[in-house]
Order: C-alpha cells, then structure tokens, then sequence
C-alpha cells in the first residue's frame, strides 16, 4: 500500500478521534514543549515530527498544541533522555545510540546487515517499542518515559575523506564513527571506533577527529558535509540509527485519554511517513553525491564475502554481550527477528 493511501486511511481514524472531544475536555489547554537535536530543515521533523504535532492539534481542536524547538536549542542530543524525564522538555527526541548506557537494548535495531531497508526496520522496532512491547517494558518504562514514536534510517553506508578508497583493506587504522550496534564491525575492519552525535559530524570531519564514518546518505546533505567526504562505500549494509520521540510516564499521565489517544493515532502515520520518506530519498541522495563528485565504490567479490563473513555472528555476539550484564539481549533480538518476519 502506497504512502498516501495509509495516510488516509489514519486521518479517517484521526477524524473520529477528533469528533470525540467533549466540550469539558476541549476547555483544559494544553501546550507540551518538543525539542531535538536535527537541525533546521532536517526532514525527519518535516515530514515526521511537524506532521504528528499537526495532527495532534488538529484532532482534538486545537485543545493541544507545541513549541517546537529544533537543533539542539534546549539541550545536546545526549542530554535530551534527561531533560525529558526531568520535565525541562515534554516531548524529547532521544537517540538510544547517544545514551547507550540507559538504552542499549534498542541498538538491536541498528546492527549491520539487520534489514533491506528503513521501513523493514522501522516498523518491526515500532512493534517493540509500543505500549506492551518487550523494549517499552523492559528498556523505556525503567527509564521513565514511553515512546510517542521512532524511526529506523536505512541501512548506512561507509563515508570517509579519503579521495583513494578501493577496498576493505583502506580503512585500516582510519579513525570511523560507528553505529551503535556497529561498534565491534568497525573495529573488526582494523579500523578505530569514535563516537560522534550527528550534530558534531561537520566540526568533527573538518578538523580531522574522524576520517569518515558509517551514515545514511540523508545524513551527508542535513549536516552539511558533502564538501567532506570524498568516497563512500555503496551496495552493503553497514548497520543503522534509532531515533524515538519520548515523553516522560509523569507529563502522560497528566494528559486526557482523548489526548493520549490522538497522540498514537497521529503516532502510526507519523512513523510510516518517516520511514517511505527515507526510503524513497535513498537513491536520489546518492545520485547527488555522485553529481558532486564523490566516489561511489562497490567492493570486490572477494571483500563482500569477508563483510559476509563479519557480520554472520554479530547479532549473537551483541546478544550475549547483554545477558552478560544481566540484561534480555537474547529475548530482545528474538522478539526484533520475529518482528522483521511478520513485515515482510
């Protein structure tokens, strides 16, 4: 089903949630504050976040509406998880990648080789993080926040500054920004994992901090590094980013049912749209870079099969990693596969 087909058929269930606002609910005004880290014009908050805040004010008759404050202007990426909880943001964008240590089950969603394409991955993470799904309860609800929605990126490929870039064997000792699920691939290449928020990537590339790293190509043109980088690696899978737009269970709470429930429905458009967007765009970025003269380079038959061979166990690897710390990383990445599955 294409995008604007589903995209009607949720303003149909949007229009009757709408109708359902009495006039003692539409009294109680309500004005939530949204921040995140993507930079004016990104088009997650174009196409995702401002739509969701639209329709969320538009189905309960303006009862609700936001202050949208993008590119960092209310915290760093990083802080967001913390501001949200302590109630400075009502809704915060939060990358579980830049606050592994509260979240690292959700990296399940962004190992190398994991899923064709963003929507894959989207919405089988979108079936985790729902009310009742494993990652809500067992990653979310500790933290004290739930999930308004989330998107998955398309798979990434490799960018780095390097003009001459032939094969596997060239990213040794390069220093690479990983995933963070793919933080053991980049070290498996000999090359030097360094994270780096999506915000920091242009100071970061132009002072020589990283020399490339693992991205969507959406990425390169939002944060403006075109310029940077000079070769990328096509055709392989890289690993992925998980973004989510949370609130904290306390500011829920406070909210009307009628409000929380224009809120998932508004929610399910939301993360589709994201996702096709991103999707579709895929293709057409890179063309544009190839335009602007970078690099595309397909690895050699005999490099393919050493990535191949990389990535077979690694979702087991990550998996075991967490039961080690006492965490369900093996339940979570069952529950992420069934999901996949019941995609497709």
């Amino acid at each position: 089903m294409k995008m604007k087909t589903r995209i009607l058929a949720w303003l149909g269930v949007s229009a009757l949630a709408a109708a359902s606002f009495s006039p003692a609910a539409l009294a109680q005004q309500i004005k939530l504050r949204v921040g995140d880290s993507f930079p004016v014009g990104h088009y997650i908050p174009e196409v995702g976040t401002k739509y969701w805040m639209q329709e969320v004010t538009r189905a309960t008759n303006n009862a609700v509406t936001f202050e949208y404050y993008p590119a960092e202007q209310l915290g760093k990426a990083k802080d967001l998880l913390a501001l949200t909880t302590s109630g400075v943001v009502d809704v915060g964008y939060v990358g579980p990648g830049y606050v592994s240590d509260k979240l690292p089950l959700s990296s399940v969603a962004e190992l190398p080789g994991a899923f064709p394409n963003g929507c894959a991955g989207t919405m089988a993470y979108w079936k985790l993080v729902k009310e009742g799904g494993i990652l809500a309860t067992r990653e979310f609800a500790p933290n004290d926040v739930r999930v308004l929605f989330a998107f998955v990126l398309p798979p990434y490929q490799l960018y780095v500054t390097k003009a001459k870039l032939e094969n596997l064997k060239s990213l040794e000792g390069l220093k690479l920004r990983p995933t963070s699920g793919g933080v053991e691939l980049v070290r498996k290449l000999h090359a030097v994992p360094v994270q780096i928020a999506a915000p920091d990537l242009f100071e970061s590339l132009s002072r020589g901090t990283i020399d490339g790293g693992l991205l969507p190509s959406s990425s390169v043109f939002a944060y403006k590094i075109e310029t940077l980088v000079k070769s990328v690696i096509v055709g392989e899978n890289f690993g992925s980013f998980v973004g989510t737009y949370t609130i904290s269970e306390k500011r829920w709470k406070t909210l009307p049912a009628n409000v929380q429930k224009a809120m998932t429905d508004a929610a399910e458009v939301a993360v589709r749209r994201v996702c096709e967007y991103s999707d579709d765009n895929q293709v057409k970025d890179l063309e544009r870079l190839r335009q602007l003269g970078v690099t595309m380079v397909t690895l050699p038959a005999d490099d393919k099969q050493t990535l191949a061979d990389l990535l077979k166990d690694g979702g087991a690897v990550w998996a075991a990693n967490l039961d080690k710390r006492g965490k369900p990383g093996t339940e979570v990445l069952k529950a992420f596969t069934a999901a996949l599955q019941s995609t497709k």
